[in-house]
């Protein structure tokens, strides 16, 4: 595999043209854009945070498009994950816009989601998690995910950590658009960094909230 060297502004110019090109007859002539510019470059990108963060994936491009009433075919962003358990580890994606980083789960089955919750609900587990939470948001990240609109049955809604426990899935991550850095090796660093930044949240989740 060719050495990570950066992120390519024709990866970006080529999801702004998709945007409007969301056909089949497009994406074969212009595919080979899509695995120079964007497939390349982020498969070695994972490859090199590997040793840290652990084996990665690219998702596939092409949309699921049998329940959904837009037919486009395509996804107009890459994603990708170092995943730690199903539905969590850390996450990035690629779009028009630049380049987003996260983590955290996103799937949640009933006793996964019971023992999260758990977790909230006592002192200790649930404190420390409070306080990852704040360290995030303070680094800059932006804490998301599927939340109900009031405090779930069987805990007081006047909980210290009712806003958590709301939560069905929990994530945090930041838009770093594209920044000059991007397109360098740079990239890999500053990718390492905010991912080690979001580790104490993925930790949390793998140890109380696994499937």
């Amino acid at each position: 595999m060719t050495p990570f060297a950066g992120i390519p502004v024709a990866a970006f110019e080529f999801y702004a043209e998709l945007e409007h090109n969301n056909n089949r007859d497009w994406w074969v002539e212009n595919k080979s854009t899509y695995d120079s510019a964007v497939k390349e470059p982020l498969s070695g990108l994972l490859a090199e945070l590997e040793p840290e963060f652990g084996e990665a994936r690219l998702f596939r491009p092409n949309r699921d498009i049998r329940f959904s009433a837009d037919k486009s075919p395509y996804k107009t962003a890459q994603g990708a994950v170092a995943s730690v358990a199903e539905g969590m580890g850390f996450y990035l994606q690629l779009d028009a816009d630049g380049l987003l980083i996260g983590g955290g789960y996103h799937i949640s089955t009933p006793a996964q989601l019971a023992r999260f919750r758990s977790a909230v609900d006592a002192p200790s587990s649930g404190g420390v998690l409070q306080q990852i939470v704040a360290q995030v948001e303070a680094l800059g990240f932006a804490v998301e995910g599927e939340t109900l609109k009031t405090v779930p049955r069987g805990f007081e809604k006047d909980h210290p950590r009712a806003d958590l426990l709301k939560h069905k899935s929990l994530a945090a991550g930041v838009h770093v658009g594209r920044p000059d850095w991007i397109s360098t090796p740079e990239a890999a660093r500053e990718v390492a960094r905010r991912w080690e930044e979001l580790r104490p949240l993925v930790e949390w989740i793998g140890r109380y909230a696994a499937p």
